[in-house]
């Protein structure tokens, strides 16, 4: 089991600022990742979702899921400068309680099968010992095209 800081992170993901949605790995091994989203009050979507109530929208917490879960292939990968994890089906998707500024989500993603370059996940998300959010999902690898 390995943990990966914020630099480490970015040497692996394409994703950059304001679309990076982890900010650490816990740990990693084969089959299995736990992510790390600290959320914040500065987070610009909290203008507008909701004033007077802030809540990390949903579709924030699936796109950290399966980030951590990209990380996951990625490093299952070898290369992972020269690949890219395209998302091609999210399900059974529920959210059980909101999340708001302060929280801090946890993902723990699992690999459940792979095949060539496609990839099932299993991810359950928390904040402290409370399971907020969990889906599975589905993704393809590619080749990334030179910038």
């Amino acid at each position: 089991m390995k943990n990966f800081n914020i630099e480490q992170i970015l040497d692996i993901m394409p994703h950059r600022y304001p679309f990076l949605l982890i900010d650490r790995i816990e740990s990693l091994d084969d089959n299995e990742v736990v992510g790390i989203k600290n959320v914040t009050y500065n987070e610009p979507f909290f203008m507008g979702h909701f004033p007077g109530e802030p809540i990390m929208p949903g579709v924030l917490i699936v796109e950290s899921m399966v980030q951590t879960g990209g990380f996951l292939i990625l490093k299952k990968l070898g290369d992972p400068k020269k690949k890219v994890v395209y998302f091609s089906a999210i399900n059974k998707v529920r959210f059980r309680k909101p999340v708001r500024p302060g929280d801090v989500l946890k993902h723990k993603v699992q690999l459940t099968s792979f095949r060539s370059n496609f990839f099932k996940l299993k991810s359950k998300s928390f904040v402290e010992d409370t399971l907020v959010a969990e889906g599975e999902f589905t993704a393809v690898v590619a080749d990334r095209k030179e910038i």
